[in-house]
């Protein structure tokens, strides 16, 4: 665990316990320069531009999204706050980009909570940092249990925020004013967060390890799409056979072209639940369709001639066209199958993991982040030959560990702490017999 700081303890005020004993409640964070006007025109846009140009330290960034509501994952609001400059609400929709805003704060450390979730969405409007500081990774270096950013306020600043409006469809125009009183409050406190954590880091001889995270989050190549995301579908297990997982798949594609070209989220068109349902029954035509007791939706009805062509085209296709009904995969079986297939490797990765899981304890952080559960996955399934009788063979074999997981993207300080563990699990697995119960304990996160 981190070492969470203890909340301030009230003295006097509606905010003290009138029962003795009882927990005290954080005070509520509020705005402390009121809520700002919502920038949404080229001259207010410029002004702001001015006045972050002309800030002082780094910039608190954040960005509203509408998931569940629209097919793009496309910013709906961009926050910022910066000493100098105060807080600006930033609405993107009627600019065909914030660059200038970009650059205004280029050169500036951007602080923000789950950077992944929002760089994606600000590169689309031309803002990239040069340099970062991530609060929720910061708390997951540090072992906070929780690391929401209500959760870390309240446990390293002693504030409570208000979260009711975490999902609501932030492509509403106009927005409400207790929304954008949510979104102001998300910047408010990334500063003094950044400078808690950051103290926190150091005492804990962790800074190094942040830097390094904090700069494969800036430099790091976006990923590309996925391949056969429909396998994504919920409840595709129920799916009987090749061919009805090829109606799923012909399901989902003309779903995704409908949600797309709608800009809603696909499951508004239909859940996933009624192209399982349609998949297995494979009617023939638009009234057999309906009348599926699953089959459901605002989309089932409007959309019938596009599901009825979809499940045509399932039914007429080739078996050798037909998918297959486990996914590609570029990498090694999935950890249950490895005490079948190859024992030994099922030995190595359950040492691997059980050491890597004992070090993660020690150094107070997620075994994730102490280092990817795929790079584990695929140096214990491919692992480096040791240098049998060779004098420095340990040596040898950990070099060319280090060398397999900088390849795989593992980060200088993952590599140096984890090098050696790794390959003592692949020159002594050790005994087999706990394998099974070693690979069954939980799913591991994919990285």
């Amino acid at each position: 665990m981190g070492p969470p700081a203890e909340p301030p303890s009230p003295t006097e005020g509606p905010e003290a316990s009138d029962r003795p004993g009882e927990p005290v409640p954080a005070p509520l964070l509020e705005l402390r320069d009121g809520l700002p006007p919502v920038v949404d025109t080229e001259e207010a846009l410029a002004r702001t531009v001015a006045e972050f140009a002309a800030g002082t330290g780094p910039v608190a960034v954040d960005a509203e999204r509408a998931s569940g509501y629209r097919y793009s994952a496309r910013a709906y609001l961009v926050q910022l706050r910066r000493e100098g400059a105060g807080t600006a609400l930033v609405d993107p929709t009627p600019f065909g980009g914030l660059e200038a805003l970009g650059e205004a704060i280029g050169d500036a450390e951007w602080i923000l909570h789950a950077a992944t979730q929002d760089l994606p969405c600000l590169a689309e409007l031309g803002m990239r940092p040069v340099s970062l500081f991530d609060t929720e990774l910061a708390g997951r270096l540090l072992g906070y249990p929780r690391v929401g950013l209500a959760t870390l306020v309240e446990s390293v600043l002693g504030r409570s925020m208000r979260k009711e409006h975490s999902a609501v469809d932030w492509s509403t125009r106009p927005l409400p004013t207790p929304w954008l009183e949510y979104a102001a409050l998300d910047v408010e406190p990334l500063v003094e967060l950044r400078e808690a954590l950051v103290r926190e880091l150091e005492a804990a001889g962790k800074t190094e390890w942040a830097r390094q995270e904090f700069e494969h989050l800036v430099t790091m190549v976006p990923a590309g799409p996925k391949q056969d995301r429909w396998r994504r579908t919920s409840g595709m297990h129920r799916a009987r056979g090749r061919r009805a997982l090829a109606a799923v798949r012909e399901l989902w594609h003309a779903r995704d072209v409908i949600a797309e070209r709608r800009d809603v989220t696909p499951g508004r068109v239909i859940p996933d639940s009624a192209i399982v349902e349609a998949a297995n029954a494979m009617p023939h035509d638009r009234r057999a369709l309906i009348g599926l007791k699953g089959f459901r939706g605002r989309g089932a009805e409007r959309y019938a001639a596009q599901w009825v062509e979809a499940l045509r085209t399932a039914r007429a296709m080739p078996e050798a066209d037909l998918p297959p009904l486990a996914a590609r995969y570029d990498g090694p079986p999935p950890p249950r199958a490895w005490a079948d297939r190859d024992p030994v490797a099922a030995a190595r990765l359950a040492r691997a993991r059980q050491d890597l899981g004992r070090l993660a304890e020690e150094l107070r952080l997620p075994v994730e982040n102490l280092l990817v559960p795929d790079h584990v996955r695929r140096l214990m399934w491919q692992p480096p030959s040791p240098a049998a009788g060779a004098a420095d063979g340990a040596e040898a074999l950990a070099a060319e560990v280090a060398a397999r997981l900088a390849a795989l993207g593992s980060r200088p300080w993952q590599v140096e702490l984890t090098r050696d563990l790794l390959a003592r699990a692949i020159a002594d697995p050790g005994s087999p017999e706990a394998v099974e119960d070693a690979l069954d304990e939980g799913t591991d996160p994919e990285g």
